[in-house]
């Protein structure tokens, strides 16, 4: 299993790992930031633990062929019958990493295409263009080397394979990642203090400037709603919140920021709406499913990936990307119709049920890992 960082494979992959132990399969989990503390927690679900380098954002053709190369004699010590990885750069240099170490089965899974696949509403510059070129000619020379590539929702293959005539052996279609459904049970919202809360990176892409907009328009008709803030900053990145943003925007009482926070699930619980205008091109995403599982209703964008969490109108609603008017409009919508607050909500939980079981998502794709 070869992804990025350890973080995410024990956040993200720990069902998957168990399940795939129970079964009787040995579990290499591959990153490229294990330490001590990370190694002992996979070791204690059974897993081997194991560090390689790769370059995450980096662009250096040498040194990302050199970590190919170290990553493929890793590969030959362990001789593991399958490969499986995800995220970009472990699917591709992953991939050929595999294909080098002469591993029989490669299977690859992109959680959304990312970024650089992101359209942004003055549209895409010179930069990303070439970035983009550059990726789809590393997935050209990748692909046909896999047994098969799984996508998180259906929009992606259309947008990647078949827009850009790449080969491969084999698309599926997984679905969320799903959630340990007991770690996020149904709660009743509170109608009382009406709120809205927002999770995801501070980043344009994820939809922040918009939420910010909305609860500009929203407080000067209902100064009494309340609108609260989950997620880092990352002020690094163009698109990213800056602190000083972020601190007059608490101090002028717009939002809620309580920082980092250990359990939200308990933040989920205290919020009546769940909104996620994000147009970044996500897999499924998981913010969304939490929100869904504890029972809220979504307003969410109408794009690739955030559009497969809501039925419009049944568990909340889809509205255009880049549009704060219309995102305020459909909180106004709650605020004046609280009863579809619960109505919604349920909604939400039923479609978590049926859609976002990770026990039920790890056996399919188990399945399509042919691993029963």
């Amino acid at each position: 299993m070869i992804g990025t960082i350890a973080s995410s494979i024990l956040g993200f992959r720990r069902d998957l790992i168990k399940a795939l132990l129970e079964q009787g399969h040995e579990v290499f989990a591959l990153a490229m930031d294990f330490n001590d503390e990370t190694k002992q927690l996979v070791r204690e679900l059974g897993a081997t633990p194991v560090n390689y380098a790769l370059s995450r954002a980096g662009v250096n053709p040498i040194r990302d062929l050199l970590d190919t190369i170290k990553l493929a004699k890793i590969l030959r010590s362990i001789q593991p019958d399958l490969v499986f990885s995800y995220f970009v750069k472990p699917v591709i240099f992953g991939t050929l990493a595999a294909r080098l170490a002469n591993v029989k089965r490669r299977v690859a899974m992109l959680e959304g295409l990312g970024f650089i696949f992101t359209e942004q509403p003055e549209g895409v510059s010179k930069k990303i263009y070439l970035l983009r070129k550059i990726q789809v000619l590393l997935y050209r020379l990748s692909f046909p080397l896999l047994d098969q590539v799984i996508f998180l929702n259906p929009d992606d293959p259309k947008d990647l394979i078949a827009r850009y005539k790449l080969k491969v052996k084999k698309v599926s279609v997984l679905g969320g990642i799903g959630l340990d459904l007991k770690s996020y049970p149904y709660a009743k919202p509170d109608l009382n203090k009406i709120s809205f809360l927002f999770i995801g990176r501070l980043l344009k892409e994820k939809g922040i400037n918009e939420f910010i907009a909305a609860g500009k328009i929203v407080k000067k008709l209902y100064p009494e709603v309340g609108f609260t803030i989950l997620g880092g900053l990352d002020e690094e990145n163009p698109g990213g919140l800056s602190a000083a943003e972020l601190k007059h925007l608490v101090n002028t009482g717009l939002i809620d920021y309580p920082g980092h926070v250990s359990n939200i699930y308990e933040r989920i619980v205290q919020s009546s709406v769940f909104v996620l205008p994000s147009y970044y091109r996500e897999g499924v995403p998981r913010s969304t499913q939490e929100a869904m599982a504890v029972g809220r209703p979504i307003i969410t964008t109408n794009v690739p990936g955030c559009r497969e969490t809501v039925i419009d109108e049944v568990n909340g609603f889809l509205i255009p990307p880049w549009d704060p008017q219309c995102l305020a409009d459909k909180m106004i919508y709650f605020i004046k119709n609280q009863a579809l607050i619960e109505k919604m909500g349920l909604e939400s939980y039923y479609i978590a049920q049926q859609k976002f079981d990770a026990a039920k998502v790890n056996k399919r794709l188990i399945e399509l890992l042919d691993l029963c």
